[in-house]
């Protein structure tokens, strides 16, 4: 199931079967100047259903969206045999309830995504990185308040705590932002970032290669730490905005933010630290989960999800109703469905 089924690139969409290679089909994109921007961690040996089905996001999520945001059509199989069409073709469609939407994220336990319809994104025309060092965290946050608070719209906007950013030979806080879009407006956004960075901290704009290699980089955390930690594990939570920097100071190894979502990340290489981490984060408010876990972790073992919340039953009564005996991949969803 590797077919590209319609392809309109006027129209900005595209229909695929699920089971095609997420680099497959960017390459394919490319050609015209386009992408599907779900590019994470392991998205360079994932299909797109699979991406999709787990809710892969990267760091342009803050300008772009996840993949609710960019799916606009879906069929599934049922464990009934039925094949169920959702959404359309159309960017923009008010026709009825997205039932597609319970797919994205849910790991396979209500059905299978058979193909999947995207509405597609321009490749900017310039990209630019600037690279912000900073002492402090404070000075970070500051910074990127400033940013924002001038104007400026970055599609990425992350910040690596020293441990993380030690793996790419710098000290301190980072903080990394990416803009895309025409040249006037790049110019504008990386000379006024610069100056605004250059008031407490130590600033510079990334070359194209540097640029690719950094965000590379970022995506291919999680991959390096669980080839390095066969114990490892990779906790992510999400906290409200103003809470991100207090969740990125509490980790105590490798953290990143991305500061734009309210994402925090923090690995481990012993999946007790990440249990402890996970738990006092819930403690605390934060919606998180183990995210990852190398192969030598016994999962069983763990509380994938401390504190699912409220809507959990609404969740249980709706794999009960796509799947009553429990057949489809029972215990995926973080160990409860």
């Amino acid at each position: 199931m590797k077919r590209i089924l319609k392809y309109e690139p006027r129209d900005l969409t595209i229909s695929v079967e699920a089971g095609i290679p997420y680099t497959e089909l960017s390459r394919e994109l490319a050609r015209n100047g386009q992408m599907i921007p779900l590019a994470g961690p392991y998205s360079g040996e994932s299909t797109i259903g699979g991406i999709v089905a787990a809710n892969i996001s990267e760091s342009r999520r803050r300008g772009y969206g996840a993949a609710r945001d960019l799916v606009i059509g879906m069929e599934f199989a049922t464990l009934e045999g039925k094949l169920i069409r959702s959404g359309g073709m159309v960017v923009k469609n008010v026709a009825g309830l997205d039932m597609g939407k319970l797919m994205i994220g849910s790991f396979g336990t209500l059905a299978a995504i058979a193909t999947l319809n995207f509405k597609l994104l321009p490749i900017p025309t310039v990209s630019r990185t600037v690279l912000l060092q900073f002492d402090e965290l404070n000075a970070a946050m500051a910074a990127y308040a400033s940013v924002v608070k001038a104007g400026l719209n970055p599609l990425a906007a992350d910040v690596l705590n020293p441990i993380l950013n030690a793996q790419f030979s710098a000290k301190g806080f980072a903080l990394a932002l990416q803009f895309g879009g025409n040249n006037a407006v790049i110019e504008r956004s990386a000379r006024e970032t610069l100056a605004l960075g250059g008031n407490s901290g130590t600033a510079r704009e990334l070359t194209r290669e540097e640029e690719q290699r950094f965000w590379t980089g970022i995506a291919a955390v999680t991959p390096h730490h669980l080839e390095k930690f066969n114990d490892g594990a990779v906790v992510r939570v999400t906290a409200p905005l103003s809470e991100c920097a207090e969740a990125l100071l509490s980790v105590e190894g490798a953290g990143h933010a991305m500061v734009g979502t309210g994402i925090v990340r923090a690995w481990f290489s012993r999946p007790d630290a990440a249990s402890r981490w996970l738990a006092a984060s819930a403690k605390r408010g934060w919606k998180g989960v183990i995210e990852f876990a190398g192969p030598g972790v016994d999962r069983a073992g763990l509380v994938l999800w401390p504190a699912p919340g409220g809507e959990f039953e609404i969740m249980k009564g709706i794999k009960k109703m796509f799947d009553p005996e429990g057949l489809l991949n029972s215990g995926r969803l973080y160990g409860l469905l």
